[in-house]
């Protein structure tokens, strides 16, 4: 999951010293890709590979895209898992045959070869047509200093397929919707702006604290079907 800007800047306020971001997941024992430690400050990247390992941005079929442009992060080293424990099929669902794994996050490249997480990919939005990652909608939230969480979901709509659901607890008991909404026209194009606002009291979370989207995608599911 990548850290928030407004995260990094409240550390930074807080410690006096950076995030130093990096990457890695359970198939990879877990480390992909870190950044260097004389980094000058926070950089929004998730770094570069570690050595001995490979990486690969791909299309929906697998495809080898150029370097500048998004697509989900493939992973090949002597860290990437052999295969998920008596389960063949699930194994060859990430794994290809010459053991590239397919991470299931959507990345890019900057200009200087650091890797940047955009997104789970199956936690993006299609809005009339156009791919909307919620990482972006909730980095521009969360710099407003009355929100406390943010996630943001796809909701189905009749006319446009999907669009932004916010799911907010506040840090400020006088957070408006009209008042995200605003907030969101001043820094983001017109069909990634939020179209429903929704406060919780909190948000479900993992045990390492990561907020889970899935869930709440699910649980506003349920609730529609029930009206």
């Amino acid at each position: 999951m990548a850290v928030q800007r407004a995260v990094a800047e409240r550390w930074r306020s807080v410690t006096g010293t950076h995030l130093m971001e990096g990457y890695g997941l359970t198939e990879c024992s877990p480390l992909v890709a870190v950044n260097p430690y004389d980094l000058d400050g926070y950089n929004g990247s998730i770094g570069l590979p570690v050595p001995s390992t490979d990486v690969r941005i791909v299309d929906d079929e697998g495809m080898i895209l150029s370097n500048d442009q998004v697509g989900e992060l493939q992973v090949s080293g002597p860290q990437v898992m052999r295969g998920y424990w008596q389960r063949p099929e699930a194994s060859k669902e990430v794994l290809t045959d010459d053991g590239w794994l397919s991470t299931g996050d959507v990345v890019r490249f900057d200009d200087e070869g650091f890797l940047h997480i955009v997104d789970r990919k199956k936690d993006m939005i299609l809005v009339s047509g156009f791919n909307v990652y919620p990482n972006e909608i909730e980095d521009v939230v969360a710099l407003n200093n009355k929100v406390l969480e943010v996630a943001a979901i796809g909701q189905p709509h009749d006319v446009s397929g999907e669009v932004v659901k916010l799911c907010i607890v506040k840090r400020d008991a006088s957070l408006t919707k009209d008042e995200v909404i605003s907030h969101c026209r001043e820094h983001l194009t017109g069909y990634k702006v939020p179209k429903v606002v929704e406060f919780y009291d909190d948000l479900p979370k993992s045990n390492v604290g990561k907020i889970l989207r899935r869930v709440l995608r699910e649980a506003d599911k349920e609730k529609s079907a029930a009206h």
